[in-house]
């Protein structure tokens, strides 16, 4: 007897790499919650963001049916992946499985996460003060990560997350570092994009750095860079940028 077809592949660095930048690389995604009164799966489009340990963030209006519906029900899911030329069905893909936690703007990190937010959606500064809106973070709990036809992988939520022994140091200069980057070595970041994103245009600004790589934009394009191996220490983070400028 022939053995069965395994359609789901171990999960290996590659795939996760892949997951990674499925997610940090977005502007937007598509969210399911469960709709409140009737129980019916609904389904919408939100801007989302990341936080330093590769959680998730969105930015949401209480006058929406998803933003309800995550008060009634954290659980949700995150669909992120834009399908290019040809079969969209051929493109990588992966859908999150998540909880939902509210960023009430009392707490500690909004500030943080707002910055974090705004740097990748300038737009989202002129309505994230207003009273209706709210930040939740979409925690993971698992995964299904389609890399095209014959690519499918299970990931768990460590596959998806970023631990480090520097993430809360991280969390202190980020801000710090990312101004200096983009006022002092501008022609650094345009380097990155041009080395590890094949871009042909300048005016690249980092967006975004935690200690598994950068994020960069320009206009409405998005990079994300991943470091070789994750910052452990804070005081890497220097040579972690230098190597970037050298290494393909």
């Amino acid at each position: 007897m022939k053995e069965p077809v395994k359609t789901i592949r171990e999960t290996d660095e590659e795939a996760r790499r892949l997951a990674r930048r499925l997610i940090r690389a977005a502007r937007f995604a598509a969210i399911g919650v469960l709709e409140p009164g009737t129980g019916f799966p609904f389904t919408s489009r939100v801007l989302t963001g990341v936080d330093v340990d590769g959680t998730p963030l969105i930015l949401v209006s209480a006058l929406s049916v998803h933003t309800n519906a995550l008060v009634a029900d954290s659980r949700a899911s995150l669909l992120f992946g834009e399908p290019g030329k040809g079969d969209p069905l051929a493109h990588p893909r992966i859908t999150v499985r998540t909880r939902a936690e509210t960023v009430a703007r009392s707490d500690l990190n909004h500030a943080r996460l707002r910055a974090r937010f705004i740097a990748r959606h300038p737009k989202a500064a002129l309505y994230a003060d207003f009273p209706d809106f709210a930040f939740f973070r979409m925690v993971p709990e698992s995964a299904s990560l389609n890399g095209g036809f014959g690519k499918a992988f299970v990931l768990e939520a460590s596959d998806l997350l970023i631990t480090s022994p520097a993430i809360s140091d991280l969390e202190k200069i980020e801000a710090e570092a990312i101004a200096h980057m983009n006022t002092e070595h501008p022609d650094a970041v345009d380097t990155y994009a041009r080395l590890h994103g094949k871009s042909k245009t300048t005016g690249w600004k980092v967006c975004g750095i935690d200690c598994a790589g950068i994020d960069l934009a320009n206009g409405d394009d998005l990079l994300r860079i991943e470091f070789d191996t994750p910052l452990e220490q804070v005081s890497g983070l220097r040579g972690k940028l230098t190597e970037l400028s050298r290494t393909l």
